[in-house]
């Protein structure tokens, strides 16, 4: 059996595809164009892991004929399932009542082997792009394709599944407004973003939202409570505020629902909108409502952009694959398809720039980010 150095140099044959992290609209559109494209361009086979990591670990691996993939543009999720909780190095097994803890990339690698693959594709966030940086220096030959409604991947400026959350977020924020209007009540909208605001930003500015509040602004909750009388003492009765879940307030306070048993993310964020929308009618006597959009944000049919940037993706990746091109993860940036090497792509997330042209465009709007004042 060739070892995977030497498979990394040999034309490729076979190559297996995996979809990692929360799940998102666009995963299936992936799919496709990487089986189509594989099998229509290049002649290669295309095996498809289930649930992640975790069918790599598992050997849970099936093939990905042309007619699999027929019908699945327009599906949001995705065909082979998925999972956020499964890290390859620190994988969970149960065992009786108690979870244990182990490393298990070495039988994911036994797995990739056995299968005589060529090349993995991993569909993912900034999860499933830590893991195969990590797996690129053990020797297997990988491709990123960038995804998640958080738009937080380091160096590309579009993720899949992005343009279809806003457009959810839009949707859902524009509904509140009349009965925000009718009521004559602040209303919050409490949209996904534990680390970026992003997603935040983009559906506020779409909306003509009056206060955004993001993880990357600490709030001053006075600003936000004068923002809110002050339109109401000139007859603006009503006010939208959408806030991302992980904003925080400027001492450093944040709001979970709960802790986790998940060690990569502990605590499970949300609530900040509901907490939001009772400190604004209890120091300011208006009243107000919160809505958490939730998993609603990632669900349901791609919009075309989506479609379109993730069969361009996809499509890439593989073009990379059969030129040579290895350990690296595709992206878009200045209007055009690019890729870069896992090794140079910078840890943690990212988030959105102070002098973005969606932030000046808020503020020039009105909006308020309620920062607190150095």
């Amino acid at each position: 059996m060739l070892s995977l150095k030497n498979r990394m140099m040999k034309k490729i044959k076979k190559i297996a595809i995996l979809t990692g992290g929360g799940d998102c609209p666009g995963l299936n559109a992936v799919i496709r164009s990487v089986v189509r494209c594989a099998i229509h361009d290049h002649g290669w086979e295309v095996w498809g892991i289930e649930d992640g990591f975790a069918g790599l670990i598992e050997g849970r691996i099936h093939p990905l004929l042309w007619d699999n993939v027929a019908g699945i543009l327009t599906h949001g999720g995705t065909i082979l399932g998925t999972t956020n909780q499964t890290n390859p190095f620190l994988y969970a097994k149960k065992k009786g009542a108690t979870v244990e803890y182990k490393d298990a990339s070495k039988q994911a690698m036994k797995m990739f082997k056995s299968g005589q693959f060529d090349a993995l594709v991993c569909v993912g966030g900034d999860g499933t792009l830590s893991y195969a940086k990590r797996f690129a220096k053990e020797g297997l030959p990988i491709v990123v394709i960038p995804k998640t409604i958080d738009n937080d991947v380091p160096s590309t400026e579009r993720t899949v599944g992005f343009y279809t959350a806003v457009h959810n977020a839009t949707e859902a924020i524009d509904k509140l407004y009349t009965t925000a209007a009718s009521h004559h009540r602040a209303m919050v909208i409490e949209v996904m973003g534990r680390d970026a605001g992003w997603l935040a930003v983009a559906s506020g500015l779409a909306t003509g939202a009056s206060i955004i509040l993001i993880p990357e602004f600490p709030f001053d909750l006075k600003k936000i409570c004068d923002r809110v009388v002050q339109r109401s003492s000139v007859g603006r009765r009503y006010t939208i505020i959408v806030i991302a879940e992980g904003a925080h307030l400027a001492d450093g306070r944040k709001v979970f629902q709960r802790k986790a048993k998940d060690r990569t993310q502990p605590f499970r964020l949300g609530g900040i909108g509901q907490w939001l929308s009772l400190e604004i009618e209890k120091k300011t006597g208006i009243e107000s409502r919160s809505v958490m959009l939730g998993h609603i944000l990632r669900s349901g049919s791609p919009i075309y952009q989506d479609r379109i940037l993730a069969t361009m993706f996809g499509c890439e990746a593989v073009h990379r694959l059969a030129t040579g091109e290895r350990n690296m993860m595709v992206a878009w940036g200045k209007g055009e398809l690019t890729s870069h090497p896992l090794k140079n792509i910078p840890q943690g997330i990212r988030q959105v720039p102070k002098n973005h042209p969606w932030i000046d465009a808020c503020r020039s709007m009105g909006a308020l980010f309620a920062e607190k004042d150095l």
